[in-house]
């Protein structure tokens, strides 16, 4: 084309609309901007009214936005679990902001550069690659809200629908596909009226509605007729969702990107102190005044999506806990005080906006947060509303009577402090005390290895590992206390400070380098909370922390251990606290992979393992009316009946513990074994022992002799 061909290849924005209706227009488009200004100036004054959060949210801000746009521009978080949500929220996400940017442009020419300088720039190769990528992005946005659509309301897709679910919803998905639809039937019309004009072709959706509406017998004239009311229609239904994203579910476009902004990294696997100025009867949530900014910011960031409900186990397993609905809840309980309404107890017992039986049930494993794909830290509102029920003696008798037997004999058995290390005894070698000589590694053994049967087996595997690679480690024997981790994610901050001040008070005073902990759960507490309110506490700990894995591996790869060959196959389970809240996958498979053993992966594995129902208290409960998770997980085990795992393995006592029960209850007795990774490698070794033609009783180490 020539120069001045193109020129006069454009559009022209208020064809048939005329002045009186473009100052409409432009009156109308002031309106929604101010309605939408006042609704986000609101919502985020009511944030400002709440309590101040005690993490830092806006450190590295430049890297928190590269991350923001990053998930966002990529949806990695829509894709994980769900391919097709992934590719729907894509396609819906990419076109709606191409439109949004197609429309500011367009503003831009119009409204200022025109005015600046009398031209246009929205003409020639500029407006035709305009309309072929506004085209193309805003047929994606058709298709993945016709996606949206189809799983909504034709497969009806369980986790998109529950007790909040309602017309906002589907005012919301039909509001999007309406206003897709609708431009490309106003471009149409308007391709249609000007006589189809050539260049157009490039606005290819356009001149495909174009060509039908011609088909179907529609005249220039009928198309100029109608166009006015087709470009009025969508200009109106476009303000008006301009002026309602800050009333409804919309809002979450803006409140989901700064939940992902202001992101605690470490949430979940660290919970906040409680403040030290608070009186008993003011911990926990006792009203909305207790809300920080950003919990608000987790309600308001909340699509409804439903992910976390189909992750959560505890309702898998039919218990009264939906992730989703508990955040809604207390959404909708705040919103109704704001607008006047009356207050109640915000968790109790029988009654409240949460029922306590709901917190009784979570399992703090994070499935729901590693789910969320807008960064909500449910578990941070789970332990506020914990802490409550333990300030007013609502917890379940069990749970009080673990955490009394800890504040008595810290440990939640209740068996004297004397006997912890009573383990040590059947061993062939002693166990060296690191409260009398300098070791490398600390040992922190724990509560079930070292008072529960079938974990003690788990303890003096460990041991005789340690001691046959020689490793420098030591135990604190009678010294060692709970390490808190449970303690604390059941709502006990009071007896979790006074664990963490009693056992860094008695590391203070031995001579080590690290720390090895055998249940991750210790593992969790010592590397991600210990350090902040042990230098509160005004006592150092400051030590690099190790599951008992990563350490085996370290002396596998360095090979201090002589392993021979497991011949059978085995599953391996990562428990939540090694696994997804502090992302440690590889060392154990590693592990089981160097013993020989033929290592068959579950279909939930790694961030997506399911729980098996200890954590968070859930160890000293008893819900025997619902379906154990623990079977659940067995049963997911055995589905593979062409590499049938012949043991279950597992790197957590609490773990060993749950599936051990869930075997027997189950039904699994003869279909699986329980077995940890300590007692693989063990046997490994025997198996490495007996080629070499050393001892292999399995549990005295020829090196002990």
């Amino acid at each position: 084309m020539t120069v001045g061909v193109l020129q006069t290849v454009t559009r022209e924005t208020f064809w048939t609309i005329g002045p009186v209706g473009e100052a409409v227009f432009y009156f109308l488009a002031a309106v929604a901007v101010l309605v939408f200004s006042y609704g986000v100036y609101e919502r985020f004054a009511r944030y400002a009214r709440g309590t101040d959060d005690p993490f830092e949210r806006l450190d590295d801000l430049p890297g928190r936005l590269r991350r923001a746009v990053r998930l966002l521009v990529s949806n990695e978080a829509q894709f994980d679990r769900d391919p097709y949500a992934g590719v729907m929220h894509a396609f819906i996400l990419w076109g709606f902001l191409t439109l949004l940017i197609g429309t500011t442009i367009l503003a831009i020419d119009i409204d200022i550069y025109r005015r600046l300088t009398g031209t246009s720039f929205f003409v020639g190769d500029f407006y035709l690659s305009y309309s072929l990528v506004m085209d193309a992005l805003g047929l994606l946005f058709v298709v993945g809200v016709g996606m949206a659509i189809y799983r909504r309301y034709r497969v009806r897709e369980e986790r998109l629908w529950g007790k909040h679910t309602g017309f906002e919803d589907d005012a919301f998905v039909w509001t999007l596909f309406l206003l897709g639809v609708g431009g490309y039937l106003t471009e149409g019309l308007r391709i249609v009226g000007t006589g189809f004009p050539s260049f157009e072709t490039v606005s290819f959706v356009g001149y495909f509605v174009a060509l039908v509406l011609d088909a179907g017998g529609m005249s220039a004239g009928t198309a100029e007729a109608v166009y006015a009311w087709s470009w009025w229609s969508h200009a109106i239904l476009a303000l008006a969702f301009v002026a309602a994203i800050p009333y409804a579910k919309p809002f979450h476009m803006l409140s989901s990107f700064a939940n992902i902004v202001t992101y605690d990294e470490r949430a979940g696997r660290r919970l906040p102190r409680v403040p030290a100025d608070l009186a008993p009867d003011e911990i926990g949530y006792t009203g909305v005044e207790d809300f920080s900014w950003r919990q608000m910011l987790d309600m308001d960031a909340c699509t409804k999506c439903g992910r976390c409900s189909s992750a959560c186990p505890a309702k898998a397993s039919g218990r009264n806990l939906d992730p989703r609905d508990v955040i809604l809840d207390l959404k909708a309980y705040r919103e109704s005080v704001d607008a006047g309404g009356d207050e109640v107890d915000i968790i109790a017992d029988g009654g409240g906006v949460i029922a306590a039986e709901s917190m009784e049930s979570c399992m703090a494993c994070m499935a729901c947060m590693d789910a969320c794909p807008v960064d909500i830290e449910h578990l941070t509102h789970f332990t506020e509303m914990n802490r409550r029920l333990t300030e007013t003696g609502q917890q379940p008798e069990q749970v009080q009577e673990a955490m009394m037997n800890v504040f008595q004999n810290s440990n939640s058995f209740g068996d004297p402090q004397r006997t912890r290390a009573d383990w040590t005894e059947e061993l062939a070698f002693e166990v060296p005390d690191a409260r009398e000589e300098s070791v490398e590694f600390l040992w922190y053994v724990g509560d079930y290895p070292s008072y529960d049967e079938r974990n003690q087996r788990v303890a003096r595997a460990l041991a005789r590992i340690f001691h046959e690679a020689g490793l420098s480690y030591g135990i604190l024997y009678e010294d060692e206390g709970n390490d808190g981790n449970d303690v604390r994610r059941v709502g006990e901050e009071g007896l979790y400070e006074m664990l963490v001040e009693e056992n860094a008070q008695i590391m203070a005073e031995c001579d080590f380098e690290k720390i090895v902990c055998t249940d991750p759960h210790s593992y969790n507490t010592f590397a991600n909370e210990y350090p902040e309110m042990a230098t509160e506490m005004d006592v150092d700990f400051d030590y690099p922390v190790f599951h008992y894995t990563q350490v085996l591996r370290t002396l596998v790869d360095e090979g201090r251990l002589d392993l021979g060959s497991v011949d059978r196959t085995v599953t391996y389970h990562d428990p939540c606290h090694l696994g997804r809240y502090n992302g440690v996958f590889e060392p154990p498979r590693e592990l089981v992979e160097a013993t020989g053993a033929d290592l068959v992966e579950m279909p939930r594995n790694r961030d997506d393992s399911f729980c098996c129902g200890g954590g968070g208290g859930g160890l000293w409960l008893d819900h025997d009316e619902h379906t154990k998770p623990s079977e659940e997980r067995l049963r997911e085990a055995t589905e593979d009946t062409v590499r049938a795992p012949e043991q279950f393995v597992v790197a957590c006592p609490m773990c060993a513990t749950m599936y051990e029960d869930g075997r027997k209850t189950g039904g699994f007795e003869e279909e699986l074994e329980i077995v940890d990774v300590t007692e693989l490698v063990v046997e490994a070794l025997d198996a490495g022992a007996g080629r070499a033609g050393g001892d292999t009783d399995g549990t005295t180490p020829a090196a002990a002799d």
